[in-house]
């Protein structure tokens, strides 16, 4: 997905759009709701209904005080509810797996506890109680709850201390299946709730994920979005694993209040050749977060862009950081600035934010298997706010590593 030809024909889908005739009709008109306030002693509400208005008296109590409604030429704006929420984890302050209140879990539990529909699940492995309580409540109350695991990390490894939880699902009568003995990973870890909104990033849920380690996460509230998780979600029920799954990738796109987002699935997408073409784009800046950055190509392609005039940082989660098939000496002898993380756990975001507009996120590593092999997700999106959001995460964490000392890597 190459950015400017990836704009452009979104751009042509809405200028479509707003030809005549291609607007959608429906018997159902377009009410915009208006919020109102009650209290025991209601402010005045004025109706002026000509040049010189009269108040409009509606009694309310028994001793009831003027509203007066004022109608003018100049509309009063209604707030609309944004379709995006970004979260980040914090072991630093948010680490205790008892206090709930504040955590990243505590915002999954609200998104469950009020589902009506449906909550479909492909997530990587599972460890948080409350998390399982709250989706058998869930299904109690007539929600469609079905979960997609990974086999090793997530059924079979439920019989470990601190686990059994999927054990808890299952007694309670919720499916969960897994991916059928592959040697390759499912590692998506995104929900869709209602068909109506998306949780995605690169927290497991786990313990550890929203308690100790470095993750983030994206809900993207979007009736179309939701659509296209949907539809991979059954490609994954239904033992549709790897290369040779469908790909709809041109049709995993929409415009959302005006921000262009595609979501893109590995490993039938090629996530990482349209992540280079978004490189290769770069203008002014790129910042990265990587648990595991192992591919060669596009490291290159943002040595490249460095190379070219851009500003290129990045952080490594240190555990790996300097194994044979990482590539943070490729950029540091590039004279790439990178470091390694500070977090005694993992540093397990998976981030790509560029020109301070676009963003990249999901469970995607950056790595030939996650690219070739695995169940993986990612949202690409233009966004000036929420890449500032990313931003301020990148600054924080960039802070909080370190530099590579003497003999960490050496150059040849």
């Amino acid at each position: 997905m190459h950015r400017k030809p990836f704009f452009l024909l979104i751009l042509a889908f809405t200028l479509a759009a707003c030809i005549p005739g291609n607007f959608p009709v429906t018997d159902t008109p377009f009410v915009t709701p208006i919020p109102f306030y009650a209290s025991d002693t209601p402010a005045p509400i004025i109706i002026p209904l000509t040049d010189t208005p009269a108040p409009i008296i509606v009694p309310v109590t028994d001793t009831p005080a003027p509203i007066i409604i004022p109608v003018t030429d100049t509309p009063v704006a209604v707030p609309t509810a944004r379709w995006w929420d970004v979260y980040f984890t914090d072991p630093l302050t948010i680490n205790n797996p008892e206090v709930i209140a504040g955590s990243v879990e505590e915002k999954l539990l609200q998104l469950i506890n009020s589902a009506q529909t449906s909550i479909h699940i492909a997530s990587f492995e599972f460890s948080l109680t409350p998390v399982a309580e709250a989706l058998i409540a869930a299904k109690n109350r007539g929600v469609d709850v079905k979960w997609v695991t990974d086999d090793e990390n997530g059924l079979k490894y439920d019989i470990q201390p601190g686990r059994g939880q999927f054990s808890l699902l299952t007694e309670a009568g919720i499916e969960v299946k897994d991916d059928a003995g592959r040697s390759a990973l499912m590692h998506n870890k995104f929900w869709i709730f209602d068909n109506q909104t998306v949780w995605t990033g690169s927290t497991n849920v786990t313990v550890n994920g929203v308690f100790k380690q470095n993750n983030n996460v994206l809900v993207i509230r979007s009736a179309d979005i939701a659509f296209i998780y949907e539809r991979e979600f059954q490609e994954l029920w239904n033992n549709q694993f790897g290369p040779r799954a469908p790909s709809t990738v041109n049709n995993q796109w929409a415009i959302l209040d005006g921000t262009p987002l595609q979501v893109l699935f590995s490993s039938e997408d090629n996530a990482v050749s349209n992540l280079i073409a978004l490189v290769n784009d770069a203008q002014v800046n790129i910042r990265f977060l990587a648990f595991s950055f192992t591919d060669y190509p596009l490291a290159k392609a943002m040595i490249d862009r460095a190379a070219a005039g851009v500003d290129v940082k990045g952080v490594y989660e240190t555990f790996g950081s300097t194994s044979s098939g990482s590539e943070m000496k490729t950029f540091w002898c590039a004279g790439v600035p990178v470091r390694q993380d500070g977090n005694p756990s993992f540093l397990h975001d998976k981030i790509i934010i560029i020109d301070n507009t676009i963003v990249v996120t999901g469970s995607l590593n950056y790595s030939s298997n996650a690219d070739e092999s695995n169940e993986e997700n990612v949202v690409i999106l233009d966004n000036a706010e929420i890449a500032a959001l990313y931003l301020q995460e990148f600054e924080k964490l960039w802070n909080q590593a370190h530099d590579l000392g003497p003999g960490i890597v050496a150059c040849q």
